[in-house]
């Protein structure tokens, strides 16, 4: 996959709008800062580590999108290549095959992970806090357009995380997708594509027409950052609807 990294994320964020993370094609390295002790790529030669964990979403996967506080550490539906995507290892993706309820995930608690941020299958890291968050369909404005993503459930080390307003879900770089917590995107400027399972919330895409679903309650930040104060595992359970059975 062609992946551009972006230096510095909060100056890239700002200049991309609500092009907040990445798609299928140009799945964009939300930071370079990744922790130095691993400087080389995992290989099937680091004992304890089998590059083959590391999980890379393609054409009608699901993935949770997701970075730590200081953008760190990061996963974005790619394999751990250059050491941009240390969560890969053992991800939780979920091939969309049609409406129905599905669930992805991200691990810190991996040998991949572990050496990747520390140089050691045996060092410790934390994670710490959120930076971004999203539930994303590869390549999907092509392949499923009409999929609406509805946020169930979020879990963070197995206990469950309230849900403190509704997701909506839009199309961004070629794939679907619905924020979890993205800052960029304020509840004023949601995306005129923005939609949810009962419909539109623009009418004919106006955002100075919000619909009647519209009742301010949609957001691309449903989760509180306080919740993910440090964390080893994130799962979050959703549903697909709107696609032709």
């Amino acid at each position: 996959m062609n992946i551009r990294k972006i230096t510095a994320a909060a100056a890239a964020f700002a200049m991309l709008g609500t092009a907040a993370a990445c798609s299928s094609k140009d799945k964009k390295s939300i930071t370079k800062n990744a922790p130095e002790a691993a400087s080389e790529a995992v290989s099937e030669s680091v004992e304890g580590v089998d590059a083959k964990d590391a999980v890379d979403a393609v054409s009608g996967d699901a993935y949770l999108a997701i970075a730590d506080e200081g953008f760190n550490v990061q996963y974005l539906g790619d394999k751990d290549e250059n050491k941009n995507n240390q969560l890969s290892y053992d991800a939780g993706i979920a091939h969309i095959k049609g409406n129905g309820d599905y669930t992805v995930s991200v691990t810190a608690d991996t040998n991949g992970f572990r050496y990747d941020t520390t140089g050691d299958i045996n060092g410790e890291f934390t994670v710490k806090g959120l930076g971004f968050a999203a539930v994303i369909i590869d390549d999907a404005e092509k392949t499923m357009p009409d999929a609406v993503i509805t946020v169930k459930g979020i879990k963070v080390d197995g206990k469950d995380v309230a849900l403190t307003k509704k997701c909506y879900t839009n199309t961004e770089s070629g794939s679907v997708r619905a924020n979890i917590f993205n800052e960029w995107v304020s509840d004023d400027s949601l995306p005129s594509d923005a939609k949810c399972a009962e419909g539109a919330l623009f009418n004919n895409g106006d955002t100075n027409s919000p619909s009647d679903i519209n009742d301010g309650g949609f957001s691309a930040q449903i989760v509180s950052r306080d919740d993910f104060a440090q964390w080893k595992n994130v799962e979050v359970s959703f549903t697909v609807s709107g696609m032709e059975k």
